[in-house]
């Protein structure tokens, strides 16, 4: 059993490290060629940042692993928005409009309830998995006309050269494939030697698939852009529940046991719903409200 425990987390900080490079990289590009900051915010870094629970989507789908697969999904979404945005507030004040809480809010809420809907019946299908991706277009179609995204681009470094980028890249996206493979057939092997539920696993992953997030919206956060760091969380957990997932079910249809699972999907919209209305209520997050959401997430361990 040390075995897999070792290639698992051996797998789960090779997938993590290469999917920070990568999205770090790959946004430095995009502004060396020129690429708006809106376009940069919204594709690049929402969407990279969520590279590793793409990756494991397509990789427990194709395994059977439907539960890992589920359990990553909540696992992060429930991390982003009460770990992740904790930790933002208690490096620094966050600040957010209630517009702003209204546009990146709604659609994180809306995203979960697509993808509670998507589950009803246990299984996510291929017909499912290619709506909710155009599901995720239309949310990019709606910032846009908001004139959101560019506060997210923010967190881009300085540009550089493709000589210096691309390497880079290419080095990050196999470090994400070799380490996903690793970290999801291991994660299948633990559950089964250990006889706890897959879903669990999953969960706990979702915290480690976290971590690119909770690193790119500390450093904002700790350079003085609290409210750049809220749209990168946002972002991302609006970009999980219906890209991510649905990537997952193109490759193959992921069943979940429903039963073992509502319960967290529950606790996942509810506590989302909570903070959401914390921070449209003060207009952000301070210390105090930062350590009701760190509190929020051992919570969430119970329900699996």
């Amino acid at each position: 059993m040390l075995v897999e425990i070792l290639l698992f987390l051996g797998g789960l900080a090779l997938l993590v490290y290469g999917a920070s490079r990568a999205v770090a990289e790959a946004s430095n590009l995009a502004l060396y060629y020129g690429v708006s900051p809106f376009f940069i915010g919204v594709t690049v870094i929402s969407i990279g940042t969520s590279v590793p629970e793409m990756v494991t989507s397509v990789l427990g789908a194709r395994l059977g692993a439907g539960d890992i697969v589920v359990g990553n999904i909540v696992g992060s979404e429930i991390a982003q928005i009460t770990l992740a945005i904790g930790i933002v507030a208690l490096i620094a004040p966050v600040l957010a409009t209630r517009r702003e809480v209204l546009v990146y809010g709604g659609g994180m809420v809306l995203a979960m309830v697509i993808m509670l809907l998507a589950l009803d019946d246990g299984a996510l299908t291929f017909s499912e998995g290619v709506l909710m991706m155009l599901a995720y277009v239309e949310f990019i179609y709606i910032l846009y006309t908001n004139a959101g995204g560019e506060e997210i681009a923010e967190e881009t470094v300085e540009r550089q050269s493709p000589r210096e980028t691309i390497p880079w890249i290419v080095l990050g996206l196999i470090f994400v494939v070799v380490g996903g493979q690793l970290m999801v057939s291991n994660a299948i092997s633990l559950a089964r030697l250990v006889g706890i539920s897959e879903y669990l696993i999953g969960l706990l992953t979702g915290l480690g698939t976290t971590a690119p997030e909770i690193a790119v919206a500390g450093i904002a956060a700790y350079r003085g852009n609290g409210g750049i760091s809220v749209g990168a969380l946002l972002g991302s957990n609006i970009t999980d529940p219906v890209f991510s997932l649905g990537v997952g079910a193109l490759v193959a249809d992921v069943v979940v046991d429903t039963t073992a699972i509502s319960a967290s999907l529950i606790y996942m919209l509810g506590v989302s719903i909570l903070v959401l209305a914390l921070m449209y209520w003060r207009r952000g997050l301070g210390r105090w409200e930062a350590i009701v959401c760190i509190l929020l997430y051992p919570a969430s361990l119970l329900f699996s």
